[in-house]
């Protein structure tokens, strides 16, 4: 068995090295600058990359020429030519329990678009084929820029509640942040994707401020045009502040109902930390979740659920790193005993070139005793 993994192994990177080695994403196009002014290492973003996405994809002291098409026309803004950009993750994935190797590749495939539409209008949105099901929208939407001139952004469609806090979509690891899309019982309520509105205001003092109305009920299908399911919209509430450079505090509140023949109050609530130096970073999520009648019986049975995170990531060069390693500890107790989760993954990573990396991971789950290995490649262009 060890020799067929083996086999698995120098076949899927024979595989990986005959992708383009020179292709870049879109942003990096348009500004002719490269990844790592943004990521270190891709996706997970620098801070200088958060400022870019926060100003809708415009960098304040470079400008990308010939960006919009000259109409002739002062109040048309058309971009000249639709920025896009591909993602594509594959892997050979070994379960240790059942001793069975498995090619999942593609594992994930996307095709983005994110830009500017004028001064201060902004959009993103991804198409995403993942796990071999068929594709679909996830992160779909608009977004006004210093809104009266001020620190103000509104943000309109979908996105994930949990944007604020860490972003899923970025981490280096295949094991996700667990809390983050955990629903209790028969709740469609988490902290992944929903639809709604978002505002966010940045304070002199280094404090962001986040609140989000959401339908509360995710990303599915719309019945007779209509996405929310009942007549309640739920509420997310966020306050983050800068200690320092190297160290930023938060935290968060949610409150909802949702109804199914019969109703389920819930509310969440959770603390959070960034520590971060050049080369080393700490991030660290807790969240509680109470609710009191998440099954939507008659009589009602109040369910508590509390769980966590902590992120370890080593870049031993900064920015010029090739080689880069990430540890994730994922812990959920609920009243509901199924969910309970204690799972840690090690991932090592190393940069073929700056949106080609390699990547190995090991992860085990101690309540399960069951462990997967798995070797890919995550690519962007």
């Amino acid at each position: 068995m060890k020799k067929q993994f083996s086999i698995l192994m120098i076949a899927a990177i024979l595989i990986i090295l005959t992708f383009d080695l020179l292709a870049i994403p879109s942003f990096a196009r348009k500004y002719s600058m490269t990844c790592k002014t943004c990521h270190s290492p891709f996706p997970r973003l620098k801070a200088y990359g958060e400022e870019f996405a926060g100003d809708g994809f415009v960098l304040k002291d470079q400008s990308a020429p010939r960006y919009f098409l000259e109409t002739g026309d002062e109040e048309l803004s058309l971009i000249r030519d639709v920025p896009l950009a591909l993602r594509l993750e594959g892997y050979v994935v070994h379960s240790v329990k059942e001793k069975k190797s498995d090619f999942s590749s593609p594992f994930i495939f996307k095709v983005l678009s994110g830009g500017s539409l004028s001064k201060d209008v902004a959009y993103y949105f991804y198409y995403i084929l993942e796990n071999g099901e068929t594709g679909k929208l996830e992160d779909a939407w608009f977004m006004l820029n210093n809104v009266f001139n001020s620190e103000l952004d509104i943000t309109f469609g979908q996105f994930q509640i949990s944007d604020p806090l860490f972003k899923r979509e970025l981490r280096l690891t295949r094991d996700d942040y667990l809390i983050y899309k955990t629903k209790i019982g028969n709740s469609k309520v988490n902290l992944a994707y929903d639809r709604g509105i978002m505002f966010s205001y940045s304070l002199p003092t280094n404090t962001d401020l986040f609140l989000q109305i959401v339908n509360g009920n995710g990303i599915g299908e719309g019945t007779n045009d209509i996405f929310d399911n009942d007549k309640y919209k739920n509420l997310f509430g966020r306050v983050s502040q800068e200690i320092s450079e190297s160290f930023r505090i938060g935290g968060f509140g949610y409150y909802g109902k949702e109804e199914d023949v019969f109703i389920n109050d819930l509310w969440m609530g959770g603390l959070d930390l960034t520590f971060s130096t050049e080369k080393f970073e700490v991030n660290a999520q807790f969240v509680q979740r109470n609710d009191n009648n998440p099954l939507f019986n008659a009589i009602k049975k109040e369910v508590k659920t509390q769980g966590a995170f902590i992120e370890l990531i080593l870049t031993p060069n900064g920015d010029d790193s090739k080689w880069y390693a990430v540890s994730l500890f994922n812990w959920i107790e609920s009243d509901l005993n199924y969910l309970n989760t204690k799972q840690l993954a090690l991932n090592l990573g190393y940069l073929l070139r700056r949106n080609i990396r390699f990547t190995g991971e090991y992860s085990f789950n101690f309540n399960t005793k069951t462990g997967q290995s798995s070797i890919g490649f995550v690519t962007a262009f």
